[in-house]
């Protein structure tokens, strides 16, 4: 069965090339690019994908969906930038599209905080689904954290995903700014509203449950920034939330 593999993507010179490397074994790579202006695109074209580009940016989830209706294969494989199939997880793809007993598959995923992997804080196993057939699944119409919504109950694979989410401290800050003022938004679209105190309890009650109970101080140094980071991005999707 043919595969085809669907990336969203904008300004992600740093990260595409690792990516589209590790899918070479696709029959087919979509790209959609919501305007950027380093070599993304022309990352993109030099590994064979194809690229469409789009003049505005609907959120995650309605992007993907719009790279899902390009895609042709008889099964999608989802990725972001960031992240990297490892021959293992290669492997078990192959063989999951020889013989399918489900219509999705989800797969572990570890991911790196500023140059480690973390196994504590709640970001292991992390299942994710990612792999469906073609027709029998969509993006759910999230601005921010989208997912797959599938009919069928998926199956799991064993290997992982790798993520490289955040390279360094401020591409945490960076995104954590970014993702606060979309979820924001979300919510205020949904008709919620909050006042200082969220956000100050959201804030605080991220970090207890990411540090303490999810586990993070077994992570070190780097599992007190990430629960931090995360706290702060509690905090100010709040805050952000009351002043509209």
């Amino acid at each position: 069965m043919r595969l085809s593999v669907i990336i969203i993507a904008r300004n992600e010179a740093r990260n595409l090339a690792d990516c589209l490397e590790s899918v070479r074994f696709a029959d087919e790579i979509v790209v959609v690019d919501s305007g950027s202006t380093d070599e993304t695109v022309d990352i993109a074209r030099r590994h064979g994908a194809r690229v469409e580009i789009t003049p505005d940016w609907p959120g995650f989830g309605p992007q993907k969906n719009r790279a899902l209706a390009l895609a042709t294969g008889d099964w999608v494989l989802s990725l972001d930038a960031d992240e990297r199939v490892t021959p293992e997880l290669a492997a078990a793809i192959a063989e999951v599209l020889r013989a399918p007993r489900h219509d999705a598959y989800d797969m572990p995923r570890l991911s790196s905080f500023c140059g480690r992997f973390i196994r504590h804080s709640g970001w292991w196993p992390d299942r994710v689904l990612r792999l469906f057939r073609r027709g029998t699944a969509r993006f759910s119409d999230d601005l921010v954290h989208e997912k797959v919504v599938a009919g069928d109950e998926a199956g799991h694979l064993a290997p992982h995903l790798l993520h490289y989410t955040y390279p360094d401290l401020d591409t945490a800050i960076a995104k954590m700014n970014r993702y606060s003022t979309d979820s924001a938004q979300a919510l205020h679209m949904r008709g919620r509203r909050a006042g200082v105190g969220a956000a100050i309890g959201h804030g605080a009650w991220t970090f207890v449950r990411l540090y303490v109970f999810k586990r993070g101080f077994l992570d070190g140094r780097h599992g007190f920034l990430l629960a931090a980071t995360a706290a702060a991005g509690s905090f100010y999707r709040y805050a952000k939330l009351s002043l509209k």
